[in-house]
């Protein structure tokens, strides 16, 4: 994945002393250096300064030293911009002498360079081919109560299914199997930083407090990033601890749901400074209330599906010089639910008619430990983490006319991952990255079926695989402006996987493992009983697979700011065992080739206007999807081969200083071209699936989203207000007729505004506007998606009041 970050994410103190060990070398390269080692914000747009070398830099001393030695004999000198933000500008020229006064017209600062950061080897934007979308963390700072959701509202390009917080899957560019969560790898990858945040388990939902930026790269990136990023990448930037300075920031809110409760949220910061410039500690923690809205007729209950956070988060920072930084952290997040939020279709608006409750829990874990060391040119970065998610879901299994029965499924999964790699940055024409990565990951899923109090062990499995990497990637400047780039990642993967649980069932005839079934006959049928424990043992499978995973791409500047661009690359997720009908199946990795071209506009200095457009073609083999056996249960298998046409484009427009219109419209045409599961193939030779069967799920042929940004001085006070609605066109919820519910064709809107100064305000916002109902989601529970009788509305009208302040 690439990624667009400032300079800085947080900033320093203009007259802070912090201790400084910048080694010689290119000017723009200690620039970087100086800006993570501080926090500060440091603008240089001029390429020539950026390649300007520059003596070592030892001791301690404010920024603004720092600065002048840096710049010392370049012709450049510091400018302070206000708050902790810096400018490199020409010195000052003397005044002729024959001219008595000289008038100078207020020049606003350019824009600083925007770095491709997770590029991994900090590519500037402008010799970047691809398509990026970045963020600011003040976006979701203010608004209360924001995760993945709050992303999916934003971007137009990234959607959703609505399961509930902490079990929906994310998709980018049209890439999308299922909207089931079962033993198939996500077709987006989630970080946190450098860190994965997850394998194959559900969307955790991190919640985006104290958040730097959010960054979104279309994808496949299979080159930098590996498997589980056919779609794309979705980046979490955190704020860093800060050596040398105390901050501390909280924020708190109250909300009211119409037609439903109250809710509430609350947040802190601390950044406490332990040894002066060289450790700090930054702690961040956080609760959260959603009022429910959901009335259950069957048990008289309303409000059924109230939701709750809490988590927290700590990081330590250690700069004990030398260029070296360390960095320890932890995340801990719960998200409870006391029911589903989905409603009956032909029933009044925002009820459901459901014998039991279907209550979820989400506990979420991650330690993380970041080395990184500057080289001169050079970067050394290793990163580590080990991930726990705990999946707890029950749902409503009872049969028409049946007394109440329960299925609960719970989905343990652990993931260890550390990467290694040595980069140079792309500063004079030429740039690298090589690293090697190791990840390991089990995946653990238990089933429980029968009446409530009288629950009965199903069929489960259990996945592991253990993957070795070892990619790279180079891009050279043969001319000026044009920037080719071409990379390779070769992974070993080996997968195995057993059956677990009291399981009577039969296992297909041609499964392919260390298990062999006989061959059917006529007298023999294509399955085999399976009646003791000591058969169980050996439903299991295990294999190898090497994958060879190229990019090539190419960028043109031909005119400044503008960016033309192609790119082709890979992308696949492993195979692995799936429960289907009480029985153990294979299902094969999957492969995804994107071809892109695309243009961006966006000119240093001048934000008037920008503009972004892409058009994809990306070609899937042997899909993974997550699909329905005939008990309703989910099962993952390879349903064929696909194709996705996609088209984006982005706008934003400055009329005036204080408004910014963008606007935003996504275009995809996806098709399943050879069906390989049975059940498809049998619908599609019998006629009985319309063409639009063959569309895959979950993601809609249109969307489109408008935004407006305001902003007004009054006295002392800032008033800012943000606005915006979005159109999510029609979809399906799965491939087949069975999974054919129809979801998606309405319109979500949000409003909000913040009066204060930049150290403190008030917010009061609302979303869905127009108290819209909808289908987000043509889903409940699996065990009654052949009859479709289920949506999932939009949240009712919802208004918050907040505040927030920092100290």
């Amino acid at each position: 994945m690439a990624s667009v970050a400032l300079l800085a994410p947080s900033a320093a103190h203009a007259g802070a002393r912090s201790s400084i060990d910048l080694p010689a070398g290119p000017l723009g390269e200690a620039i970087v250096a100086l800006s993570r080692g501080t926090g500060a914000s440091i603008r240089l747009t001029d390429p020539i300064l950026w390649q300007h070398s520059v003596r070592a830099v030892h001791g301690r001393m404010s920024v603004e030293q720092a600065l002048e030695k840096l710049l010392a004999g370049s012709g450049a000198r510091p400018v302070a911009l206000g708050g902790d933000t810096w400018q490199i500008a020409p010195a000052d020229r003397p005044e002729p002498k024959l001219i008595p006064a000289v008038i100078r017209l207020p020049v606003e600062p350019p824009t600083p360079d925007i770095v491709v950061s997770a590029s991994k080897r900090d590519v500037r934007l402008g010799d970047f081919p691809g398509s990026v979308t970045v963020f600011s963390g003040a976006t979701f700072g203010t608004v209360g109560p924001a995760g993945s959701d709050a992303i999916a509202n934003r971007a137009s390009n990234v959607t959703s299914t609505h399961l509930g917080n902490g079990r929906d899957k994310l998709f980018i560019r049209g890439v999308a199997d299922s909207g089931l969560v079962g033993q198939s790898q996500a077709t987006v990858g989630q970080y946190f930083g450098d860190l994965r945040i997850s394998y194959n388990a559900p969307d955790p939902s991190l919640q985006l407090y104290d958040i730097a930026s959010v960054e979104i790269l279309e994808g496949p990136q299979g080159t930098l990033y590996g498997a589980g990023s056919p779609g794309g990448i979705i980046r979490i930037v955190r704020n860093d601890p800060v050596p040398g300075r105390f901050e501390a920031a909280v924020t708190g809110g109250v909300s009211t749901v119409a037609h439903g409760a109250m809710g509430g949220d609350g947040s802190a910061m601390l950044n406490l400074p332990i040894d002066d410039d060289k450790v700090a500690l930054r702690l961040v923690g956080y609760a959260s209330t959603d009022g429910g809205y959901i009335d259950n007729v069957t048990t008289d209950r309303n409000n059924i599906n109230r939701t709750r956070t809490e988590g927290g988060r700590a990081a330590l920072r250690i700069e004990p010089g030398a260029g070296w930084s360390i960095r320890l952290g932890a995340v801990v997040q719960d998200i409870h639910g006391d029911d589903s939020q989905y409603a009956d279709k032909d029933a009044a608006p925002l009820t459901r008619a459901s014998p039991i409750a279907q209550p979820y829990d989400d506990l979420y874990a991650m330690g993380e430990v970041t080395i990184t060391k500057d080289l001169g040119s050079l970067r050394f970065t290793s990163s580590n983490a080990f991930v726990r998610q705990d999946v707890d879901e029950r749902f409503d299994a009872t049969l028409p006319g049946g007394a109440p029965r329960l299925f609960r499924q719970r989905n343990h999964t652990s993931l260890f991952t550390t990467e290694n790699r040595l980069s140079r940055s792309m500063t004079d024409g030429f740039g690298w990255v090589i690293g090697t990565s190791y990840l390991n990951n089990s995946a653990r899923i238990t089933r429980e079926i029968g009446p409530v109090d009288a629950l009965s062990p199903a069929a489960g499995v259990l996945n592991r695989i253990d993957e070795e990497t070892l990619y790279g990637e180079v891009s050279v400047q043969p001319l000026r402006g044009l920037t080719l780039t071409a990379g390779a990642r070769l992974t070993h993967s080996r997968l195995a996987g057993h059956a677990i649980g009291d399981m009577v069932g039969l296992l297909p005839f041609n499964f392919q493992g260390d298990y062999t079934a006989p061959s059917a006959t006529s007298d023999s049928p294509p399955y085999q009983v399976v009646q003791s424990f000591a058969d169980i043992a050996r439903v299991q499978h295990s294999r190898s697979e090497t994958k060879l995973l190229p990019s090539l791409s190419a960028s043109i500047e031909p005119a400044r700011g503008l960016i033309l661009y192609t790119r082709f690359q890979q992308g696949f997720r492993p195979g692995g065992l799936a429960i289907g009908n009480n029985l153990v199946r294979r299902f094969r990795s999957d492969r995804v080739s994107t071809a892109e071209m695309g243009v961006r506009y966006d000119r240093p200095g001048d934000d008037a206007i920008s503009l972004a457009a892409s058009v994809a073609y990306t070609d899937w083999h042997d899909i993974q999807a997550d699909f329905v056996d005939s008990d309703g249960l989910p099962v993952t298998t390879n349903i064929g081969d696909g194709r996705i046409w996609s088209f984006d484009a982005r706008v934003a427009w400055r009329p005036f200083p204080s408004l910014r219109l963008e606007g935003s419209v996504v275009v995809n045409d996806s098709r399943l071209t050879r069906p390989d599961y049975a059940p498809l193939q049998f619908f599609r030779l019998l006629a009985t699936a319309e063409k639009v069967e063959e569309q895959l799920p979950n993601v809609a042929e249109l969307g489109g989203r408008v935004g407006v940004d305001w902003h007004q001085t009054i006295g002392p006070y800032d008033l800012t207000a943000n606005g915006w609605a979005r159109y999510i066109g029609k979809s399906r919820l799965g491939v087949g007729p069975v999974l054919g519910g129809k979801e998606g064709d309405y319109v979500d809107t949000g409003l909000s505004v913040r009066v204060g100064r930049d150290n403190y305000g008030v917010t009061l916002s609302a979303t869905n506007l127009l108290d819209t109902v909808g289908n987000r989601f043509a889903l409940g529970t699996p065990i009654d998606v052949i009859r479709s009788t289920e949506i999932t509305p939009l949240q009712p009208r919802t208004v918050r009041i907040g505040f927030d302040a920092h100290f």
